[in-house]
């Protein structure tokens, strides 16, 4: 398959992050070598999406903090940004309405028309506007004027980079502009652009609860969007399909990342970097990163926290 005629892939993490680790962002960068590797998609950029302070689990530090952090945590990747939405909305939002927010606004920004895993797109991802003459996106008369498969991933990259891959300032988290104007690009090939949930196999093994999760945001989830499940503690995420009518019947929507089960960041996690940061333990450093660690003592996050 081409560049271009891959499924182009945005990786949305949604969770407490409280705090984010080393573990956390690992399962962006495995689920991007594997996607990689199966040969049938590029992943372009990765979301994370903190939950809102109103989702009322024991421990849960501010927004303000976790956004700062997780802001540390990728500030050295070049394709992970962390969003502030979820986190700015009056009260709680459902993993659906998150996932639905991103799609709806990359369709408002860019022109974006997403497929799904059911109906995959047949138009355009980037379209002309209408009643406007077409320009080269190239000007350089030593340059063909169809560009390469590389220049279009570029151009995409990098409308959807200023989109919902936000990187906003440490000490000040905004919006982004919905009606910003991005210029035009020209289509010159068909791609198609997927968001896809990503996950660990704790979040994949809570569909499977009754009554956790309202079935109709499941259909959604997993149906029209799809996930990529990075398991942790060698999960048998078999096993965890087999007891959810809904993951039995969207089992082909799941990814499962088939790579090292043993990965020593499996079996990191925001519970464990509590825990060792309120016992003095020295391990933390092999949960979190240092910037998270310094912005965590400096703050006295956790420190007297239980849980």
């Amino acid at each position: 398959m081409t560049e271009t005629t891959k499924t182009h892939v945005i990786l949305l993490a949604c969770g407490s992050f409280n705090p984010i680790t080393k573990g956390h962002i690992q399962m962006f960068e495995r689920a991007r070598d594997y996607l990689h590797k199966t040969g049938r998609f590029i992943v372009i950029g990765g979301i994370v999406s903190p939950v809102h302070d109103s989702y009322g689990k024991q421990g849960l530090v501010s927004s303000r903090h976790r956004l700062i952090m997780c802001q540390l945590a990728v500030q050295n990747s070049d394709w992970i940004r962390v969003d502030p939405w979820e986190c700015y909305q009056d009260t709680w939002q459902t993993t659906c309405s998150v996932l639905e927010h991103h799609r709806d606004l990359m369709k408002r920004v860019t022109g974006c028309i997403l497929s799904n895993v059911n109906t995959p797109s047949m138009t355009p991802v980037i379209g002309q506007p209408q009643n406007e003459t077409p320009q080269p996106i190239y000007q350089n008369s030593n340059v063909s004027t169809k560009p390469t498969a590389a220049k279009i991933l570029g151009k995409v990259g990098e409308s959807l980079s200023r989109i919902c891959c936000v990187r906003p300032p440490v000490e000040r988290f905004t919006f982004v502009d919905e009606n910003a104007n991005l210029g035009t690009v020209m289509r010159y090939e068909e791609i198609e652009l997927r968001i896809l949930l990503l996950c660990g196999s704790d979040l994949l093994e809570s569909f499977c609860i009754p009554g956790l999760w309202n079935e109709a945001d499941m259909e959604v989830i997993v149906g029209d969007f799809g996930i990529v499940v990075v398991p942790r503690d060698a999960a048998d995420t078999d096993r965890i399909m087999n007891h959810s009518s809904i993951l039995r019947k969207y089992k082909n929507n799941i990814m499962v990342v088939k790579d090292d089960i043993n990965h020593p960041m499996s079996v990191v996690s925001s519970t464990k970097s509590r825990l060792a940061l309120q016992h003095g333990d020295g391990h933390v450093v092999d949960y979190l990163s240092q910037p998270v660690i310094d912005y965590i003592l400096k703050s006295q996050l956790y420190i007297n926290a239980s849980g």
